[in-house]
């Protein structure tokens, strides 16, 4: 198992210990290496995961997940950022009804039958790798958990936006 499927799994397996109705959270992913040369006080908790990374929670987030993502800059010594996020998913066929005011489509998503609670964690790094993990809420069991590289294309180009070292600076920041 690649370092970044095994921390996307971590995560998955820690957010699920905590259970639903969570908040968003971002992680920065760091070598582990790197943190215990900054931080040699860590390295008995760290001794097991020398020479792969280690998520690092950055503080609550106060505006939606999609905000923070579209305008954050990593530094140097972040390899990768990680996200983990509850939605609610409708199949395709509810698209024709949903309201376009974003109050009656949350109302309208709530409340639709064919609903299905998601819990996605989704990673990347700088490198451009990429893992996911899906957990249904109807399905709240670690045997059903999907894994795979590209299964949140969304939210993994933000993550991947937030750690592209080549974009401009956002006007007006």
């Amino acid at each position: 198992m690649n370092d970044l499927a095994s921390v996307v799994r971590e995560l998955e397996a820690h957010a699920a210990q905590e259970g639903w109705d969570q908040p968003s959270r971002i992680f920065a992913l760091v070598p582990t290496d790197e943190l215990i040369a900054s931080e040699p006080s860590l390295a008995d908790a760290l001794a097991d995961k020398v020479g792969s990374l280690t998520a690092i929670e950055q503080e609550p987030l106060t505006v939606p997940l999609e905000e923070v993502l579209a305008s954050l800059f990593w530094p140097d010594g972040v390899a990768g950022a990680a996200a983990i996020a509850e939605r609610l998913v409708l199949p395709p066929e509810a698209d024709a009804n949903m309201p376009t005011d974003p109050e009656q489509a949350a109302q309208y998503a709530q409340s639709h039958p064919d609903r299905h609670e998601v819990r996605m964690v989704a990673a990347a790094t700088r490198s451009g790798e990429t893992f996911c993990a899906l957990r249904l809420r109807a399905h709240d069991e670690d045997a059903a958990v999907v894994t795979g590289d590209d299964l949140v294309p969304g939210l993994l180009e933000l993550l991947q936006v937030s750690l592209d070292v080549r974009r401009e600076e956002i006007p007006g920041e």
